[in-house]
């Protein structure tokens, strides 16, 4: 049988944009600000995003410092997006086009894995699987925590347009997280609490590969 599609391949990034940015969801304000500091907290030369969307956030990226910037999105206008915006990254930018729940194995490796408001809609497992092959000596997670977990999603003019990810959402913890990294061979070493409106929060987790 035939998977259905993702409901990630559906969703307009002008409608993604809008409502990450809406007043009283800042979403995309908060993830840009503390995805500056995970791309400058550690010596690494190759960095990969899983999620990347658009882009929010690339324009901290030490052009330095980074000599390959791996994009991993599902859906191919917000990669087409990122091209266009992040041009002037040059060669050292690539984008892939991939479905992690089934095609993580096309993954390159990585120094540095970057994955913000991703495992939410992939679960654990597969981001175990995922994390594997790309192999990073350091995970940086930013997960979304919820007072209120029959509303996950914030509202604003926009919501509707995430009504299909009811089926795929995950909701997150930080301590089960934890114990999922630890299995997988990776050691907590810091931990950032970000304030949302509407009593959210964004929780970062750095993890070091347990060698």
């Amino acid at each position: 049988m035939e998977n259905k599609t993702n409901p990630w391949k559906k969703i307009r990034l002008s409608d993604y944009e809008n409502h990450m940015s809406y007043d009283g969801v800042e979403q995309i304000q908060a993830l840009n600000k503390m995805m500056k500091d995970q791309f400058g907290d550690y010596h690494a030369t190759s960095v990969m995003i899983f999620g990347v969307a658009s882009g929010n956030g690339l324009e901290h990226i030490d052009r330095g410092k980074y000599k390959k910037v791996y994009g991993i999105d599902i859906n191919e206008e917000y990669l087409d997006a990122l091209k266009e915006r992040y041009s002037y990254l040059g060669d050292a930018l690539e984008c892939i086009l991939l479905d992690l729940n089934t095609e993580y194995d096309r993954l390159p490796n990585s120094e540095l894995l970057i994955a913000d408001l991703l495992i939410e809609y992939i679960g654990y497992e597969t981001f175990v699987n995922a994390l594997n092959k790309a192999d990073p000596n350091i995970v940086s997670c930013i997960i979304q925590k919820n007072t209120d977990t029959k509303a996950w999603v914030s509202s604003s003019p926009y919501i509707h347009a995430f009504d299909c990810l009811d089926d795929v959402h995950h909701q997150m913890d930080e301590l089960e997280l934890d114990l999922v990294m630890e299995r997988a061979g990776y050691k907590k070493i810091k931990q950032v609490t970000e304030a949302l409106p509407n009593a959210k929060a964004l929780v970062r987790t750095d993890y070091r590969k347990d060698k």
